[in-house]
């Protein structure tokens, strides 16, 4: 008698030490924990109600993030950001990002295509709605499915690496009114060139959206530096 196939698990139960650790990083980049700032551990586990085990091994767990410095003497602290950090962060993305608008291009499919117009709307809504996270996972959806259509599996495991500290910058330029475009403008030009399968017009714009990007946080990193 022939064995029924398993059913493949879509999305796997969040563990506890998972969901501690999305609590604690959406924290920091939304600004709960501000950069420099202790985290103890006691009123860490009396808040979210979990052991100090757990608390430590988010903690390590974002260090390795780079959202966390642990100091001799002082311990844990939300790790602060400078402009040289920044510059590495946008020259590693602006390599990663391009290239693989530019193939997902040239490899678009129809189904892809509808994932890519479905994970926009999403980073839309995200943009507006004040649920914690949204925005966070939302952009981090529309960036994988380009890098999925790419089929440049390793540099998305490069990006996840530094989402914590993206997701910081875009938070820091998310608000400001001297952009060249607004945001969601940038991110439907580039949906729009990889649907289209324009791999040229898909880099360029993947370009401008960083140039842009990178110019506000460069001006926003000296005034908090100033400040």
């Amino acid at each position: 008698m022939m064995k029924t196939a398993l059913s493949k698990i879509e999305q796997p139960p969040a563990t506890l030490r998972d969901m501690v650790q999305d609590r604690m990083r959406e924290a920091i980049i939304e600004g709960h924990f501000k950069p420099g700032e202790r985290l103890v551990e006691r009123p860490l586990c009396e808040q979210l109600g979990v052991s100090r085990t757990v608390i430590r091994e988010t903690i390590r767990y974002l260090e390795a993030e780079g959202l966390v410095d642990i100091l001799p003497g002082r311990g844990p602290i939300v790790a602060t950001m400078d402009w040289e950090d920044a510059r590495q962060i946008y020259e590693i993305r602006r390599m990663l990002e391009t290239a693989a608008a530019r193939t997902c291009a040239q490899k678009i499919t129809p189904e892809r295509a509808q994932r890519l117009k479905t994970a926009l709307s999403n980073l839309k809504q995200g943009i507006t709605d004040k649920t914690p996270g949204t925005l966070f996972r939302a952009t981090a959806e529309f960036y994988s499915e380009i890098f999925e259509g790419a089929g440049h599996h390793i540099a998305w495991e490069i990006v996840q690496r530094l989402n914590g500290r993206i997701s910081r910058l875009r938070m820091l330029t998310l608000s400001t009114t001297e952009r060249a475009r607004p945001g969601p403008e940038h991110m439907k030009a580039i949906c729009e060139a990889i649907i289209s399968g324009d791999a040229d017009a898909a880099e360029a714009a993947v370009h401008a959206h960083l140039n842009d990007t990178t110019k506000i946080a460069e001006n926003a990193l000296a005034a908090e530096k100033d400040r």
